[in-house]
């Protein structure tokens, strides 16, 4: 059942970066990001200085066959089998479905074909899969350090349009880059799998709650002896650092543990240290 949900999960994602491309990206002649973005470079290149039309699909798979050998070899084999879905579907379906005349405002054009392109990531990503080219090496980088990398790979698509903005026009390229930055900021809001929180949990059921945050995201934690400033009885301190993705449903779980347990929530901006994060399978 996973796999069948994870399946079409990865193929939405597919057809929605098509419809995407054909819609906002070549309506306002926008150059998206990652090897995506540089498969329409060449194409438009191709088609612009020596009056060639060649598919968008065979280029797009063709950058991306060694990150994807790495991400296999690496990360996980069925993550990289949808992965591979996810580009063989895309690719198909940019050659193939026609493209939805929206708005011709090139603003507007921008900010929601970036949204919409972010959107896209974040399904592959939710699937346990990624959208291919630079988000193979993210995901790459990020399981070997924990540390999310999307705003540098941003800096990376920059540098590209820049090529494109010599060659195209400067108004195409810094349209490109609010296309690009709306759809990092929808990733970096959305998918949040490599964001970490630090709870600090004062309570009189110690015990009750560690095993709890053990079972729920198979690590322990740190226990510290305290002093109410009010009442001067003993509390114990529970120190505890967790994935984002766990906050919501642990702290709901701490408080039906305990419901008189005072709970501090505390974005972790670098963990250096032994900490368990369950792998792409």
């Amino acid at each position: 059942m996973k796999g069948i949900y994870r399946f079409l999960l990865v193929s939405a994602a597919a057809v929605v970066m098509a419809v995407d491309i054909n819609t906002f990206v070549h309506t306002g002649g926008l150059l998206p990001g990652g090897f995506s973005g540089i498969s329409l470079l060449v194409q438009d290149i191709f088609k612009t200085y020596f009056n060639i039309k060649i598919p968008y699909s065979p280029i797009y798979w063709g950058l991306n066959v060694v990150p994807a050998a790495i991400c296999f070899k690496y990360v996980g084999k069925k993550f990289t089998l949808y992965s591979i879905w996810m580009l063989v579907l895309c690719g198909v379906l940019t050659d193939l479905i026609p493209g939805l005349h929206v708005t011709d405002d090139i603003l507007l054009t921008s900010v929601f074909g970036g949204i919409l392109n972010g959107v896209s990531v974040c399904l592959c990503l939710f699937a346990g899969a990624t959208s291919g080219g630079t988000d193979f090496i993210s995901i790459f980088v990020s399981e070997k350090t924990g540390k999310t990398i999307w705003n540098y790979i941003l800096i990376w698509d920059c540098f590209v349009l820049v090529i494109f903005g010599i060659l195209f026009g400067w108004n195409r390229a810094l349209y490109s880059i609010i296309f690009q930055f709306a759809s990092t900021q929808i990733l970096n809001t959305i998918y949040r799998r490599y964001q970490k929180y630090t709870l600090f949990i004062v309570t009189n059921k110690a015990d009750e709650i560690i095993a709890l945050i053990r079972n729920r995201v198979n690590h322990t934690c740190t226990i510290m002896e305290g002093k109410g400033g009010y009442t001067g009885d003993d509390r114990k301190i529970i120190y505890a650092v967790i994935s984002s993705t766990d906050e919501f449903k642990l702290v709901q779980s701490i408080k039906e543990v305990d419901p008189d347990a005072f709970i501090n929530t505390i974005e972790t901006k670098f963990l250096k240290g032994n900490f368990f994060m369950k792998k792409n399978d």
